[in-house]
């Protein structure tokens, strides 16, 4: 790697790190925690690359892009920042940041687009869109979760795109709220945003209305797998007439739409004209680490609306971060409104949420009756998701050790549970050596629990 990396952190650990791991690598390396610093280095002509938090001590990082692009035309800017949402992501890409990257940052992977930036001549700055202020902090969007970070970057590269976009995920994840955001902070903003249901799509004009009511804006064809043959056969005539002014192509499903088109069930050719971009939305199960962000999130937003001021008791948080969460965001931001207003005291407590969540329906994740999938086949899934949320970017060097480490653990967990501890019949079971399966346990740092009983 050659070239002069600017560094601009209000972190004395992160700009040591980044700059022992840039000079290693062979580049010369500024370092500050000022803006005002970092700005005059650019202006001074230093620098070929510059790395940048957001939340410095004399100002916001993404606030400097449009100046460090007016003063240096093409020098490309990374973005690392620990706030956590995708209006962060938007930001970023709409200020024209060469990339960003959430805190924690993985090194290596970090030092990869550090090189790839150096290489590569930055484009044409565009002129950068406003975030509709009403809606900007407003976004359920919220998480530091690898794999939420993944999904803010893919859409703010979406974003501007013309390509169609499916959205994928369970029932209450927020596929249809993503829809929107990318909608809503793209050039499109202004444009009509048009939601489209089976009744729609009725009749002989129905197809034509919806294209004269969306103009260049946006359609969205929610939970588009419930739509029947006939209206999918009218949704890709529709979309054959489409001409140069054409609205951008958005849908949303819970089920597996590649499963259903196996079965006969849904239309080959409108599954391949859907599905230029996927974005999968994970449920709530796979982001715990994102429940009490999103939970703060509903009670700050209830407060701006007019309720009480409410907070969570450390038991309350908890067990919030505990439960399962089956209707997934959806059902978290009801059972945050019920609380906001049955809690008796500003700070919430645990028994409290357990009234509340004591009353909540019998939801389950949605599970095609018809689903017949192999083990191999949910693992090919999750591995293409994993893929997939990286947008386009190929993952971190390392990937075969680091999914088998992922499916080790697990494996032998629930191995050492179903055989109560008992290491001589879980190395059995497995059909490994019982010392191979000790050093497992010590490698993947797997907790031996009171069930699990060294043998």
């Amino acid at each position: 790697m050659d070239g002069t990396v600017l560094v601009a952190d209000d972190d004395r650990t992160i700009r040591t790190v980044l700059t022992q791991a840039l000079t290693r690598a062979g580049c010369k390396v500024h370092a500050t925690s000022s803006l005002v610093t970092l700005m005059r280095w650019v202006e001074e002509g230093k620098g070929d690359l510059v790395i940048s938090d957001v939340v410095m001590p004399d100002g916001n990082g993404l606030e400097q892009l449009p100046l460090i692009a007016a003063a240096r035309p093409g020098l490309p800017v990374i973005v690392i920042s620990a706030q956590n949402t995708i209006m962060t992501a938007i930001q970023a890409a709409e200020a024209e940041a060469y990339d960003y990257l959430p805190k924690p940052f993985d090194l290596p992977d970090l030092m990869k687009r550090a090189a790839r930036a150096l290489e590569i001549k930055r484009r044409v700055p565009q002129q950068r869109a406003e975030a509709p202020a009403d809606e900007a902090s407003d976004l359920p969007l919220v998480g530091r979760t690898p794999a939420m970070q993944g999904l803010y970057r893919l859409v703010a590269r979406v974003m501007n795109t013309a390509m169609p976009v499916l959205i994928t995920g369970e029932s209450g994840t927020g596929k249809s709220l993503i829809a929107k955001a990318i909608h809503d902070f793209s050039d499109r903003r202004n444009l009509p945003f048009v939601t489209v249901s089976a009744e729609d799509l009725e009749g002989m004009d129905g197809p034509s209305a919806v294209l004269a009511r969306a103009r260049a804006g946006s359609i969205l064809f929610d939970e588009v797998s419930d739509l029947d043959n006939v209206a999918q056969a009218k949704i890709v005539r529709m979309l054959d007439s489409l001409g140069d002014t054409a609205p951008r192509i958005m849908a949303t499903s819970r089920s597996d739409l590649s499963g259903l088109m196996e079965r006969g069930s849904f239309r080959e050719d409108l599954f391949y004209r859907l599905g230029g971009v996927t974005i999968a939305v994970p449920p709530m199960r796979e982001r715990v680490d994102d429940i009490p962000l999103l939970a703060e999130h509903f009670l700050n937003r209830a407060e701006r609306e007019g309720a009480p001021l409410r907070r969570l008791s450390d038991g309350a948080s908890t067990l919030i971060r505990a439960y399962s969460w089956p209707g997934n965001v959806r059902q978290l931001e009801n059972a945050v409104k019920r609380l906001v207003f049955t809690a008796s005291e500003e700070e919430i407590s645990r028994t409290e949420v357990e009234m509340v969540l004591g009353n909540q329906p019998a939801m389950e994740p949605h599970i095609s009756a018809n689903n017949t999938d192999k083990l191999s086949g949910s693992v090919a899934k999750h591995l293409r998701r994993y893929f997939d949320l990286h947008g386009g970017e190929l993952p971190a060097p390392g990937l075969y050790n680091r999914i088998l480490r992922e499916v080790e653990g697990p494996l032998i967990e629930i191995a050492l549970d179903a055989t109560a501890g008992n290491q001589a019949k879980c190395a059995d079971l497995l059909g490994i050596n019982r010392n191979t399966l000790r050093k497992k346990i010590t490698d993947l740092d797997i907790r031996v629990t009171r069930r699990r009983k060294l043998m």
